[in-house]
């Protein structure tokens, strides 16, 4: 089960880019949560606990709750912008979400098998072609990754998104199979064999 995380955040009564802009002043991040029916809320997020959330990775799959004025909200991130330059956070929107709701996610695919994969042994090579997959699930189901086994596949074999096992109330969203990994031939490098065949002339 996925972990929540608490934060505290203030409500903004103003909002708009000359407000925001004075909340990142303060050294703070302006935010807005919204969903569930209910009308959006600003708040405000302290910038240095917010950009080391962004940075340690799986924000957008991290079940929090804000509490706001002593009120306990549920969210889990759903976007947020980056300054350019600075890389620091400009604007978080945070969903709402209420028990038994299930919601749609990205969530990494990390390959496993390697060492047992004939194909590689023999010179193929991995191409990850799909790094991500979209999920159905339950806010607090929320998976950090799903695996996928390259063990005894040989050159030329493929791996599709309905090879992932699914832990129990999880589904892809997607109806199509995706191509996920394929494993590729060895590489022929030319150059050597131009040099032989210009040897065996002279």
């Amino acid at each position: 089960m996925t972990a929540v995380k608490q934060i505290q955040a203030s409500a903004r009564a103003q909002v708009g880019k000359g407000a925001a802009r004075a909340v990142r002043r303060e050294g703070l991040t302006p935010a807005v949560i919204y969903g569930a029916g209910e009308a959006p809320q600003a708040i405000a997020l302290n910038a240095n606990q917010t950009r080391l959330m962004i940075y340690a990775g799986h924000f957008l799959t991290t079940l929090l709750e804000i509490e706001v004025d002593g009120k306990k909200t549920r969210v889990i991130p759903r976007d947020y912008q980056l300054d350019p330059v600075k890389d620091t956070p400009l604007h978080v929107d945070f969903l709402r979400v209420a028990a038994g709701q299930t919601i749609k996610v990205q969530v990494p695919v990390h390959v496993v098998g390697q060492e047992s994969s004939p194909g590689l042994k023999s010179g193929g090579t991995m191409q990850i072609v799909e790094h991500t997959v979209e999920i159905d699930v339950a806010p607090e189901s929320i998976p950090e990754f799903l695996e996928v086994s390259v063990a005894g596949l040989e050159v030329g074999d493929t791996l599709h998104s309905n090879d992932i096992k699914l832990p129990a109330g999880v589904s892809l969203t997607s109806r199509d199979n995706l191509t996920l990994v394929t494993i590729l031939p060895p590489t022929v490098d030319a150059e050597p064999e131009a040099a032989e065949a210009e040897a065996a002339k002279a």
